[in-house]
């Protein structure tokens, strides 16, 4: 089970729900059953864009710095992409919510809309089975992936779930009411849960936007930080350096760490072999060796080179 193998079996349902979303809204006369389908069709267009992004990260960590002209442009990796694209995918998903909830006002305002609740509460029930399904296949898996893309994704399942359990309530309750003193709301049940889920929806993927916007400005992150200046500040005690400076930034998955310790002029000269093991101690020290991380230690007598 992989990030990618994930997110194309997630990307391949939702084109199918959304497809179907969109056919049955428009014959049926549902707005939000219409929403359901273009908010999965936006989520599965970013999903595209999460899986090239995936890849390139994936082949990048994995290859020479020569293998592909591609990776050869981009030599400091691909991580910058993923705040970018997640950022982009929040963003879009709040927007399409937002535009929903104005076409609702709108319609409840113009006298609402009827609808056949019948097949419209088979269909709902279809889609909740399916979308609750793929939300906890994604869940499952990204507890060994540990990916933030599919994380956003069951996040979205999830959702897209939340959405359909609403709508096939709001159409029991309209199917439950025909023929009764309250059967004047029927026209008004369609407006009235598009608008209360765009409601809930909007906030949701509001994190994700900040946090994405948090690595693409290179927002320092704290517990990295304190991470890297407490390894930092022993290695400058045990070995007499000067002192040191930690650059530290979160990109995606990616973590960038410049370490650069003042060693005092005219110590004794030692070999780079010595260096190089103090490297791969400090590296160890700080943990999580994986692709994604990105450590510079530097040696320097002249603090002009760590400033």
């Amino acid at each position: 089970m992989t990030e990618q193998g994930v997110l194309r079996l997630s990307i391949l349902v939702t084109f199918l729900l959304a497809a179907a979303d969109i056919a049955f809204g428009l014959l049926s006369g549902s707005y939000a059953i219409i929403f359901d389908g273009v908010y999965s069709l936006t989520d599965a267009s970013m999903t595209i864009v999460a899986l090239l992004v995936a890849n390139l990260i994936s082949v990048s960590a994995k290859s020479g710095p020569s293998d592909s002209k591609l990776i050869e442009r981009f030599t400091m990796g691909f991580w910058h992409l993923e705040p970018m694209v997640l950022g982009l995918n929040g963003t879009l998903l709040m927007s399409a919510a937002v535009y929903a909830l104005i076409n609702a006002i709108g319609s409840f305002m113009a006298g609402g809309r009827d609808l056949q609740f019948g097949p419209a509460i088979i269909f709902s029930a279809l889609m909740l089975i399916i979308t609750l399904a793929m939300g906890v296949y994604n869940t499952r898996a990204n507890r060994t992936i540990n990916s933030a893309f599919v994380a956003l994704d069951a996040k979205s399942w999830l959702m897209s779930g939340a959405l359909t359990a609403a709508l096939l309530l709001a159409f029991l309750f309209g199917y439950a009411i025909q023929d009764t003193s309250l059967a004047w709301m029927s026209p008004y049940i369609d407006p009235t849960v598009l608008a209360l889920v765009c409601l809930v929806i909007i906030p949701i993927p509001a994190r994700t936007v900040k946090r994405a916007l948090a690595d693409i400005l290179l927002v320092t992150p704290s517990d990295l930080k304190h991470h890297v200046d407490a390894v930092s500040q022993e290695v400058v005690d045990r070995y007499g350096f000067e002192s040191y400076r930690a650059y530290v930034a979160r990109v995606g998955r990616g973590r960038q760490i410049e370490l650069y310790f003042i060693v005092p002029q005219h110590w004794p000269a030692r070999r780079l072999e010595e260096w190089d093991d103090m490297r791969e101690e400090i590296g160890a020290a700080l943990g999580d060796p994986s692709p994604d991380r990105w450590l510079t230690i530097v040696f320097t007598t002249d603090p002009k080179w760590a400033d």
